[in-house]
């Protein structure tokens, strides 16, 4: 046979494996279709081809979570009537929290976690698997939430149901760890292409957060997953950019005092937002309440929330486009402020006022019990913070501030210093507002926002207590690859052991007939008491005057370092170095011995994840 029939052959054999191992039952045509395309293409074809399907299939799923949104708002704002327009936000953002929470519960099975930091979870210590279930449920858990007034925003989860997908298409057709988080990005790029139209940011998004300490030489399927995610919302849904300011005025290299003190701004405000959250996170997980009733009370706050303050009602970005346009007054009043006036120094607070709240309302939704993400709040705050900024520059006679200018670039500078993502919060600003002549306010307000965040805390304080229990990756390659060693796996049990009340007899025949140059030696509770190196008694075995030192009380020593079984690789590695030693005990809580894990054990299962994890 010629090269060209062996290789078909070989492919069609391959195929035949491949699909065996998918069971014949569960195929569906195109099922078949991409198993023999797998085989046919090259590596590098079919992964390209796997964002094609992956960015259209999380571009439509991105369509039906806004479009579950805009009917529910539809229905609740124009087919539901009430005669005060206190019920109304009375009564909504109570319900999309209890009605979340009941759904996850009964539904769901009480599966709630959400976020980013799921994603990362999955990617670092799940081998990038997602279950199958969040590839539609986060889309019913947010499309209550926020349909029904939850403050919050739609991009994590629509991010969150992408993984899922991504994750779920490479499981489906065995494709290695490697592959699998790739399309698993892939799939969260597109679904934030689809929500804001903003493929770059997409992309951006996907290597500052979530591929964050793994090697890549793949990024065509990125490209193509963000495109095609972007490209069906735009045409199913015939959006323009999410952000259409009616004005803009052009850059001005005078007002960069502005844009600087603006980051400053954004930076300090960033931390606010993210310790607010963090301690309403702790109030409610500290609760010794049920669920539903964490539900009421979060759903409760909202509303009185709402009920001050109108424009907490949902992602706000409608008011974000009334403030940029020049209609604020719309946006006061539905509030109690409207009984105050409008006076200028009235405008100011209400809009620092629901600049502050946000952090809180945006929190009691997400930790209460609702689903939702930080994306739509950060830009909401930024946007604000920006406004107010600029009307207190105007008010102490600064004149020719550009005001839609400061309001634009403060989303994209609070974004970037909650998420820690400064090129994810500049692209989608520039592109979902078409601001690309802002580039230079944007870079200097998202990195000196960003700066000042990495001051306060080189890691997010939504992912610190993961990163430091070794659960997501971080910056650090090394560190990453050892968090995936299981220190149970590098145990070596196969040793010597001997009572401490052994006879010198026993201690000899120990050192005659052991293999290994360590000796354990344990009480009668099997607790490891000492350990006896071979080259500390090899010189006393030549001398007969050293004979009655032979003993296992005399020639023990206290290991100066001992390794729980609880203790991470990378502590660990840590103690290997601060000793210097090759071999270091391992013991249980109670003290009881395991056995030794060695520095050459670790070395070789970090090469062979090394070998599998880069490109």
């Amino acid at each position: 046979m010629n090269k060209g029939t062996v290789k078909k052959l070989y492919n069609f054999l391959k195929f035949r494996r491949d699909f065996t191992r998918f069971s014949l039952s569960k195929a569906r045509s195109y099922e078949i279709v991409l198993f023999w395309l797998k085989n046919v293409l090259s590596r590098t074809q079919f992964l390209i081809l796997s964002g094609v399907l992956v960015g259209i299939t999380c571009g439509l799923a991105g369509v039906v979570l806004k479009s579950l949104v805009h009917y529910i708002h539809y229905i609740i704002t124009y087919k539901v009537h009430f005669e005060e327009q206190v019920f109304f936000y009375i009564l909504f953002p109570f319900l999309g929290i209890v009605i979340t929470t009941l759904v996850v519960l009964f539904f769901f099975k009480g599966q709630d976690k959400k976020g980013i930091s799921v994603i990362l979870y999955e990617i670092a210590r799940n081998s990038s698997v997602v279950s199958s279930v969040k590839m539609y449920s986060q889309i019913v858990q947010s499309a209550i939430t926020v349909g029904l007034g939850g403050s919050a925003g739609l991009e994590s989860p629509i991010a969150v149901t992408g993984a899922a997908i991504g994750s779920n298409f490479a499981q489906t057709y065995k494709l290695d760890y490697r592959e699998r988080t790739l399309l698993l990005a892939a799939g969260a790029t597109a679904g934030i292409a689809s929500a804001f139209n903003a493929p770059i940011a997409g992309m951006m998004f996907a290597f500052e957060i979530l591929l964050t300490g793994v090697v890549f030489t793949d990024f065509i399927p990125l490209v193509v997953a963000a495109v095609c995610g972007s490209l069906v919302s735009k045409i199913l849904l015939q959006e323009d950019v999410l952000f259409q300011f009616k004005t803009r005025n052009p850059f001005d290299y005078h007002n960069i005092l502005y844009y600087l003190v603006l980051g400053i701004l954004c930076g300090l405000y960033a931390r606010y937002f993210v310790l607010i959250a963090k301690y309403i996170d702790q109030f409610f997980h500290g609760l010794k309440i049920t669920r539903i009733r964490k539900a009421m009370l979060g759903g409760a706050i909202l509303s009185v929330l709402c009920v001050l303050y109108p424009p907490l009602f949902g992602e706000g970005y409608d008011t974000i486009k009334a403030l940029t346009n020049g209609e604020i007054l719309p946006v006061i009043e539905n509030s109690f402020f409207r009984f105050i006036g409008y006076h200028e120094w009235v405008v100011v607070v209400f809009v620092a006022l629901i600049c502050l709240l946000k952090a809180f309302s945006a929190s009691i939704t997400i930790f209460s019990g609702g689903n939702g993400g930080n994306f739509a709040p950060s830009l909401f705050a930024g946007g604000t913070l920006g406004y107010v900024f600029a009307l207190l520059c105007l008010r102490f006679g600064i004149a020719d501030v550009p005001v839609n200018n400061l309001v634009i670039v403060g989303m994209a500078g609070v974004m970037s210093g909650v998420l820690y993502a400064p090129l994810t919060a500049i692209f989608l600003i520039a592109e979902s507002t078409s601001g690309y002549d802002l580039f230079v306010p944007l870079m200097i307000v998202s990195v000196t926002s960003f700066l000042m965040a990495k001051w306060f805390s080189p890691i997010s304080p939504d992912l610190q207590k993961l990163a430091d229990q070794g659960q997501i990756f971080t910056k650090e390659h090394d560190r990453n690859l050892l968090s995936l060693l299981d220190i149970l796996d590098l145990i070596d049990k196969d040793v010597q052991v001997i009572k401490v009340g052994a006879s010198s007899e026993e201690l000899a025949d120990a050192l005659r007939t052991g293999k290994r140059n360590m000796i354990s030696v344990v009480d009668e509770n099997l607790r490891l008491v000492g350990i006896i190196s071979l080259e500390d008694v090899r010189p006393l075995l030549f001398n007969p005057d050293a004979y009655e030192f032979l003993t296992v009380e005399n020639l023990m020593k206290k290991p100066s370092v001992v390794i729980s079984d609880f203790d991470s690789v990378v502590s660990v590695v840590k103690k290997f170095d601060e000793t210097g030693a090759w071999n270091l005990p391992v013991v249980k809580v109670s003290g009881e011995f395991i056995g030794f894990i060695s520095k050459s054990g670790v070395l070789n299962s970090y090469r062979q994840l090394l070998r599998a994890h880069s490109g």
